[in-house]
């Protein structure tokens, strides 16, 4: 059932009513599923699920076990755990690697002081997340040049000092894919495991199998972006004896992962959504998508100068984008003073200016409500003819 622009947006003042009392204005995200604008929104079954985890205690040790069982199920990995967002994955994916079961290494953490902790790294693969497995004590060997790294370069990185190889796939990353499988072999020729990061690479819902099926030793994946669970979780899957190891650096354990606490409603919010998420009917999601994304394009494509398409594909924009460029006959205001315009507008909407050189304000709509494309062109037009 169809709804209005008014009703989209009482919905939305209704939903925000909580943050409305702290003086918090809820906003429409056009933007993704950035973690800076809360990740995704979860669907009510989720928040139910941890309503009522809250309410009853449990051994933690037997939640954390039956969780991994279900990660498992649903990654194709041997073994799994529930995390404090992706970048505590990566935290205690280093912090397995570098300590493994030692109590002793465990303990002294991030201090690597005669531990072997390297882990090489393609340079064109630099990402800032990088940071979660230097806060283990890892140090990071960079190889090969801005764009590529050849097998020779990365084998040349390897030392006595190296426990893993590290893999950032990223929708930036070309060869996130090509790549991996070279670097897989390369890695189980020197008898060393991969850890890859996957964090965003939901969408497509295949690739929540797809790391594992190539060969990587660990994968991370975000529970708070596509599969719609606390945006406060995170998954880390693969081989049983290094995810032991993970677990045994990580909360409830007074190890590098002590501070990365999961709460016991976190764990049930992130598999109900997990379970959900592979159930989720993924062409039906991605054809409302492509339909919030048509009714921005066609209102835009109506004013002169502006050119306004969907753009989508496998690898770097999964899910249906709009992508709005000004024409040589555009005469209006910029797309920054476009975007700040929405920004602090009544309710608020976020999307982005000039993320990509080939466009000047691009919408995302996989955090759209009903009835909040409409809202959000309505509000861009004006905008646009200010």
């Amino acid at each position: 059932m169809s709804i209005t622009s008014s009703q989209a947006i009482q919905r939305l003042k209704d939903r925000g009513a909580v943050y409305e009392r702290l003086g918090i204005r809820p906003i429409i995200n056009g933007n993704g599923t950035q973690t800076i604008l809360g990740g995704s929104i979860m669907d009510p079954e989720t928040a139910q699920a941890m309503h009522d985890a809250s309410r009853t205690m449990v051994v933690i040790e037997e939640l954390n076990g039956r969780a991994g069982e279900v990660i498992a199920e649903h990654t194709g990995a041997e073994a799994g755990i529930v995390t404090a967002g992706a970048a505590a994955a990566l935290l205690v994916q280093a912090a397995a690697v570098m300590a493994g079961l030692d109590p002793e290494r465990i303990y002294r953490l991030p201090d690597t002081t005669g531990i072997h902790n390297q882990i090489v790294i393609k340079r064109s693969h630099h990402s800032e997340f990088t940071q979660s497995w230097r806060e283990a004590g890892a140090e990071l060997v960079w190889v090969g040049g801005n764009d590529a790294a050849e097998d020779g370069e990365i084998e040349a990185g390897i030392s006595e000092q190296t426990v893993a190889l590290g893999f950032i796939a990223s929708r930036s990353h070309p060869d996130s894919f090509d790549g991996l499988d070279s670097m897989i072999r390369i890695a189980h020729r020197y008898s060393l495991p991969i850890l890859v990061d996957a964090a965003a690479m939901l969408p497509p819902a295949e690739n929540l199998r797809r790391f594992i099926d190539h060969g990587a030793d660990l994968v991370v994946y975000s529970g708070g972006k596509a599969i719609r669970g606390p945006q406060s979780t995170g998954i880390l899957c693969g081989r049983q004896e290094l995810v032991v190891a993970a677990a045994a650096n990580n909360s409830p354990n007074h190890a590098i992962g002590r501070p990365a606490k999961v709460a016991r409603e976190e764990i049930v919010g992130l598999i109900v959504a997990l379970e959900r998420y592979v159930q989720r009917d993924h062409e039906a999601e991605m054809q409302t998508w492509h339909d919030q994304a048509q009714i921005i394009v066609d209102t835009v494509s109506t004013v002169s100068g502006v050119k306004a398409l969907i753009v989508q594909d496998d690898w770097v924009r999964p899910v249906p984008e709009v992508s709005i460029s000004f024409t040589s006959r555009w005469s209006g205001r910029t797309a920054q003073q476009i975007v700040e315009d929405l920004a602090n507008g009544d309710p608020a909407i976020i999307i982005e200016a000039s993320r990509r050189v080939d466009e000047d304000i691009f919408v995302n709509p996989i955090n759209l409500m009903p009835g909040e494309a409409e809202v959000l062109v309505q509000r861009l037009l004006v905008a646009m003819e200010l």
